[in-house]
């Protein structure tokens, strides 16, 4: 049996699961289970523990490994569950010496947590593509420095790091002679690149790979703080075509107030004015964001700015997390929203994203798009929205093709 990897969360997560899958198989850890798990919302830490066990019951004979920002913050949580054999924290899992290690059954080998505050730098595995052979995500920065009231993520990942541009430009060009065409880069808070280093920032660093690497096709920004993008980031959207035009928004909320008390760094209108100043740089651009339904004290008032958010950013993709208390966060202590407020508000916002995706789809009919193909007969529009394609396209092309129509959540090829 191969290393099994599981996988939840964020597209940084996705890029590590691939990095410690590489370094398992490397170290013979057939066998293995691999669970990195995320704790943005409790549901995802119990998503985590439901296929550990459902696992475990498929292969008895599993050894199931548990890291990522859940076993780093929850970890006795994982500790108490049988079927995890071993729980390594954020600190060591993209350390070769960790699968090198097969672990033990004593208290001290079988939990391996850190202290994710310390300042030294994270290991650096080599740079492999993801399976599909057709787009990387690349870790570049890690961390963050912030502490909005919700969220743990800064006690499960540390203070912001950032890879330096020289390594990263390497890591692009061994990922593109191994035959990938988009790069996606990605971090925790990825618009905080290079302040730990002293700069570039993070518009200098895509220069930099832009200019470096000029084999690559496309190269793709994971989510963003829109408050904090640099000016020369905001200019190569403009003038890098091979920049691509879908940017995912971490905005959370579409109240002042409420993300005052979430402790943001932007208000409702700084949100609009930079979508509405990068589509006038770049009219193509799409974009995606996430949304927090039912933080604590919102009234239906403060959630319906929220909701009339979608259009006045012009947001076609929605992420949108109900609100569910982390322990030890502010949030945690201020009067909360009714469960059943929080999912009814939850639904209607999904159902504004369905709306808003559907009405960009129907703008992208009768156009002519550049798509990259992917596995399964799907490919992405440079706006990274999903084709159907026609038959006979390989994964890996990257090909023009006619828009003919859509089913409300994928585009249809000519």
């Amino acid at each position: 049996m191969a290393v099994e990897v599981l996988s939840f969360g964020c597209r940084l997560n996705a890029a590590e699961s691939e990095a410690m899958r590489r370094q398992a198989e490397e170290a013979g850890r057939d066998g293995l289970v691999l669970v990195n798990t995320c704790a943005v919302t409790v549901e995802a830490g119990r998503q985590a523990r439901k296929a550990i066990r459902a696992a475990v019951r498929a292969n008895p004979a599993a050894r199931v490994v548990v890291t990522g920002c859940g076993a780093q913050v929850e970890t006795q949580a994982y500790a108490a569950m049988p079927e995890v054999a071993e729980i390594v924290g954020n600190r060591r899992k993209l350390d070769p010496a960790t699968w090198a290690n097969r672990g033990t059954d004593s208290a001290t080998g079988r939990i391996r947590i850190d202290d994710v505050m310390r300042p030294d730098p994270d290991p650096l595995p080599e740079p492999a593509p993801m399976r599909a052979r057709t787009r990387a995500f690349l870790p570049v920065q890690n961390g963050c420095d912030h502490r909005c009231t919700f969220c743990v993520i800064p006690f499960g990942r540390g203070n912001s790091r950032s890879v330096p541009v020289e390594t990263v430009v390497a890591q692009v060009r061994a990922l593109v002679g191994h035959g990938t065409r988009e790069v996606v880069l990605t971090g925790v808070d990825l618009t905080a690149y290079g302040r730990d280093l002293g700069g570039p920032s993070l518009g200098g660093l895509v220069r930099a790979i832009l200019r470096a690497v000029p084999d690559l096709d496309r190269l793709r920004l994971s989510s963003i703080d829109s408050v904090e993008a640099d000016p020369e980031l905001i200019t190569a959207l403009a003038e890098e075509p091979r920049l691509m035009p879908h940017l995912h928004l971490s905005l959370q909320a579409g109240d002042d107030l409420i993300l005052k008390r979430m402790k943001r760094r932007h208000g409702r209108d700084d949100a609009i004015r930079f979508c509405a100043a990068v589509r006038r740089l770049r009219p193509d651009a799409v974009f995606g964001a996430d949304l927090i339904a039912g933080f604590p004290t919102e009234t239906e008032a403060q959630f319906a700015r929220s909701l009339d958010l979608v259009e006045a950013c012009g947001l076609a993709q929605l992420h949108v997390f109900p609100y569910s208390p982390r322990p030890g966060t502010p949030a945690a202590r201020m009067p909360q929203v009714a469960p059943t407020e929080i999912r009814d508000r939850a639904a209607r916002l999904r159902e504004a994203g369905a709306a808003a995706l559907a009405r960009r789809l129907d703008r992208e009919v009768g156009q002519t798009r550049r798509v990259l193909a992917e596995r399964g007969g799907i490919g992405r529009t440079e706006g990274f929205l999903p084709v159907r394609l026609p038959e006979g396209v390989e994964a890996g092309a990257l090909v023009d093709l006619g828009i003919a129509g859509h089913d409300g959540q994928v585009l249809q090829a000519a």
